[in-house]
Order: C-alpha cells, then structure tokens, then sequence
C-alpha cells in the first residue's frame, strides 16, 4: 500500500509528514522512557523480519491483485506501539529511499497509513483489550485478525481520502474507495493470519517477549533470536523470489479506476523528489539497475534487512535507550 508522490498534492503530503514526525517525536519520548533495554536486539530482528516479510507479496485468489502484511500490530505486541511506530518509519524510510518502493513526498502519508493505525489503533483498541485478562492462542488469533482488518482498512480509507483533498481528478472518492476497501480487507484477513502465527510461536517460545505469564521459556532469547535471524534470511533471500507479480492492492485498485497501475506526476516538487529519489536508491524495486536477474531480489532482501536492523538500533541509541541499560546494569 505504498503510495507514490503522484497520489498527493504537496500540501496534503507536508501536512502528513508533520502529523507522522509529531507522532514520531512522541514515540521517541516514551521509548526512552518507558522501552525495555533488554529488547534492543528483538527490535532489530523483528525490523528487519517486517522488511523481509514485506517483500513476499501474496495473491489473492479470483482478483488478480495481491497484497503484503505492513507489520505494525506484529511489531506492537512484541515491542509496545512506540518503539514499534520507529521501526515502522526504519523500515517505511529504508524502502523509500534505497529502494524506490513508494515516493519521497508520501513517505509522511505512508508512515501514517501503514503505521499509525496498526500501531496505536489496533494496539490500544484490539490487541491490548483483548489479551489484558491473560493469554491464549484464541485471544491471539481473534486479536490478530481483527486488528490487522480494520488497521487497514483505516490505513486504505486514509489513502483514498488523501487523494481525494489532494485534488486527483483521476480518482473519485466514491470509486476508489468501493474498490480499496474490499481488496485491503482480504489482505487484512491474510496479514491477521500471518501476524498471528508469528505471535503464537513466540508465546510458547519466549512468553515474556509478550508480556506474558509463564513458568518457564521454552527456548533462550539467543535462540529465539537466531531462530528469527534465520527466518529474515530466508523470506528475504529466497521466498522473496517467489512473491506475487500481480499489482497490490493499491496499484490493483487505481487500475480499476483508470484502466492504468500509475498516474503521471507533474510539477516541480514532484519532478525535484522524484530526482532524489533516483539518486538515492541503489537498488531500485529490490533489483540490480537495468538488469532482471534474481540475485537483486535476494541481496535486497537480505542487505535491507540488515540496513533495517542496524537502523532500529542505532534509533535506540540515539534515543538514549543503552544509556538506560548501563544505568539499569550499575
């Protein structure tokens, strides 16, 4: 659901960055605060495990469209929403910029629709009320599902509603939406899914990564770690090349208003961004430049995995967070 600078208008775009960077400010506030030193490693597997994850995009059947999980809830129900909304924005910004997978000038409505909603909605609203008396693969798999639903179709609506105060002709409000909602529910369900069985592994793995009541962890942190080490390498590095070639949701459903995936951009600020971005980007759409060969596909995946990873814990850093460890450990 990436969006790119052809979909907004300068101001809607300036107007999104700000209400992300205000969210972001406060996010870095409460994890220096409040975050747990003890998970700065998980945060930077589970990043890099949501990058990975974002790369194997998913038919869904009888459409001709697909999809991919955004990761918010995952990453929240394992770090909390604060530091979970930063490793969303680590991933959202590695991919904008080193990869060309949405524009820059949308990188603030991105974070917001991909983020905000699954990190604070689906958070506070569903996943929290529903495992607060304890937890069970039931109350997972329920929380889960529903959150991962109806974080994205606010996530979709938002899209639609962006372009819409944008001025973008091409796509009626009324149109749009009656196409975004119905696809984003489907990958919804599937994102649920997904996240769910993530969640339930680690609850009979490592308990604690939740929250948790438990006698004892099954596996170490270690082991959990590398266990999720692993799985990085492989979505990243192999399952990504067999990821869905049908558009996602999103370009699926601008096609089915305009009979086009994409619409032309125009103007200064997106021709000057659009610039940038081509500079900035290494490997464009997770490939080699002007080749088509499956080993870019595969060193994306594990080099942004890795950028992802490095950048979640450099964020710790910088937010004070090993200050805090070496207070906590003296």
């Amino acid at each position: 659901m990436h969006m790119a600078d052809a979909l907004l208008s300068p101001a809607v775009g300036g107007v999104m960055y700000a209400a992300s960077a205000a969210t972001a400010v406060y996010s870095a506030k409460k994890i220096k605060d409040e975050f747990d030193p003890k998970k700065i490693p998980v945060m930077g597997i589970m990043g890099a495990f949501v990058f990975a994850a974002q790369m194997i995009n998913f038919s869904i059947p009888g459409t001709g469209s697909s999809g991919h999980i955004c990761g918010g809830l995952l990453l929240s129900a394992i770090l909390g929403p604060y530091a979970a909304f930063l490793s969303m924005i680590a991933v959202l910004l590695i991919q904008c910029l080193l990869f060309a997978d949405g524009g820059i000038l949308a990188l603030g409505a991105n974070i917001w629709n991909m983020a905000f909603y699954a990190c604070f909605f689906g958070y506070f609203c569903i996943y929290k009320p529903f495992t607060k008396n304890g937890f069970s693969v039931g109350k997972i798999i329920a929380a889960s599902v529903i959150g991962c639903i109806l974080s994205l179709q606010l996530g979709a609506f938002s899209v639609v509603l962006e372009t819409s105060i944008s001025g973008i002709s091409e796509l009626p409000f009324g149109t749009f939406v009656a196409s975004m909602l119905p696809i984003h529910l489907a990958i919804g369900l599937v994102e649920g899914l997904i996240t769910a069985a993530v969640l339930v592994f680690l609850l009979q793995a490592r308990p604690e990564l939740l929250d948790a009541e438990a006698t004892e962890n099954k596996f170490s942190l270690k082991k959990v770690l590398v266990i999720m080490g692993i799985i990085v390498v492989l979505v990243g590095g192999a399952l990504s090349l067999f990821a869905s070639s049908y558009p996602d949701g999103l370009e699926w459903s601008i096609f089915q208003v305009t009979e086009s995936e994409e619409l032309e951009s125009d103007g200064n600020i997106h021709d000057t961004l659009a610039g940038v971005q081509e500079d900035t980007a290494v490997l464009p759409d997770y490939s080699f430049s002007g080749s088509d060969s499956a080993a870019g596909t595969s060193v994306s995946g594990i080099v942004g995995a890795g950028i992802v990873a490095l950048f979640c814990i450099l964020l710790c850093a910088i937010f004070g967070v090993f200050k805090k460890k070496k207070q906590l450990e003296s």
